[in-house]
């Protein structure tokens, strides 16, 4: 639901992998952002209306992203969409931070834009593991990528959890993802993302950015 630079990017990008997909959006005029090359339906109306859900296919649908401009249209349609038609995957794009922490809670994924684009232009701001990659509905747990330092390397990702009393969640190395095993071996330049508790990621940044504890 929704056919502006979201939604028809979104759309022209599940046609490209292979998915039907059908775009509801109550202007018309909107459907020319998807090119004369998208195959899918082209469904005029309101999106959380369910005359026109069903004529966008909503009864066989896998998915549902409601991603028009409105906060409670989409939170709306995204109702109607999981528990009036049963669809298991909806997502809703909120601008509204607050609402979309309270739609989290409700069991409804949200896509709060506003605090989504915050977070990554303050990562790139903040020194690394200032703000989580993830953070879960309820604000207790976070996935953040920290710092380690030098003296790190040669030591086993089992001596950093132990250390930092915390996991480690995968490693980016070279620019690869790798899910550590107990016996891996952090190497130059690998960067180490943790999950912890949200109130112990600030003590684990700091263990880990010092030296760690000589071997015996």
């Amino acid at each position: 639901m929704g056919c502006g630079r979201v939604g028809s990017t979104l759309a022209l990008s599940l046609e490209a992998r292979g998915h039907d997909v059908a775009v509801v959006d109550r202007e018309r005029e909107s459907f020319r952002r998807l090119g004369p090359e998208f195959e899918g339906r082209r469904v005029t109306g309101v999106g959380f209306d369910r005359d026109t859900l069903v004529r966008a296919g909503i009864e066989h649908a896998y998915a549902f992203a409601a991603v028009s401009s409105g906060d409670n249209s989409n939170i709306l349609a995204a109702r109607v969409a999981r528990e009036t038609y049963g669809v298991a995957n909806v997502v809703a794009r909120i601008y509204d931070p607050g609402r979309a922490e309270i739609y989290q809670r409700l069991g409804i994924p949200t896509v709060g834009t506003v605090r989504w684009t915050a977070d990554r232009m303050l990562r790139r701001l903040l020194p690394h593991g200032a703000v989580p990659a993830y953070t879960d509905p309820s604000g207790n747990v976070v996935v953040a990528e920290v710092a380690t330092h030098a003296e790190w390397v040669g030591r086993s990702v089992t001596a950093v959890e132990e250390a930092a009393d915390t996991r480690v969640a995968f490693l980016s190395r070279l620019g690869q993802g790798l899910v550590p095993q107990p016996g891996t071996i952090l190497q130059e330049s690998d960067i180490v993302h943790v999950v912890t508790a949200s109130d112990r990621l600030t003590e684990v940044e700091r263990i880990l950015e010092r030296p760690p504890a000589p071997l015996d």
